[in-house]
């Protein structure tokens, strides 16, 4: 008998509590997807699709180009933007494919690209700028450092391998024109029936 008193007693206790709990506990999903969705817009200029030529320099200092594309879209209800990039050599072959998503976490106030691109994943910190953005890459004592214009039509991003005390060095330019919108990634999704 005291121990269904007591059982009694907790489950009034765990009822009585609920709605504080969950008052403090995840917050509204449709609240969250629209907070996402707006921080979004910051990046909509990026969405599309891409042309044009891209070099990098390669370990041995030698500058490999290629033609460089990217996609972008939204999905998730604009909460989140996709990113595929190809880079194609001389003979139309895919010489570099890198997938990313950039997220934002309203808590934090903070975007996040996670990247895959040859054979590397990571997430990490992109800052939007009036005309484009910055994302780095930690390495040790050295900074990644990708920052992008896209104005009129026109992508342009380097990349700087930046160690404290020495200038910046350059190794990655590509200077793409926006060719055209895309359904990607939203469009072909698979209906009910």
């Amino acid at each position: 008998m005291r121990t269904s008193h007591i059982a009694t007693i907790a489950l009034c206790l765990i009822t009585a509590a609920s709605p504080a709990v969950r008052a403090q506990g995840r917050p509204n999903p449709v609240e969250l997807i629209a907070a996402q969705s707006d921080a979004m817009t910051e990046l909509a200029v990026m969405d599309g699709v891409w042309r044009g030529p891209a070099w990098t320099l390669l370990p041995s200092g030698e500058k490999h180009t290629v033609t460089q594309t990217e996609r972008i879209g939204t999905m998730l209800d604009g909460s989140i933007r996709v990113i595929e990039g190809r880079g194609y050599d001389a003979e139309g072959n895919v010489a570099f494919n890198a997938f990313g998503i950039i997220s934002y976490d309203p808590a934090k106030k903070a975007y996040t690209l996670h990247s895959h691109a040859m054979g590397n994943a990571g997430d990490f910190a992109l800052t939007p700028t009036p005309d484009g953005y910055v994302w780095e890459i930690p390495a040790g004592p050295m900074t990644i450092r990708y920052s992008a214009t896209i104005r009129d039509g026109a992508w342009k991003e380097v990349g700087d391998r930046i160690v404290p005390g020495q200038d910046p060095v350059r190794f990655f330019e590509m200077n793409l024109t926006r060719i055209g919108d895309t359904d990607w990634p939203a469009g072909g999704a698979i209906p009910p029936k």
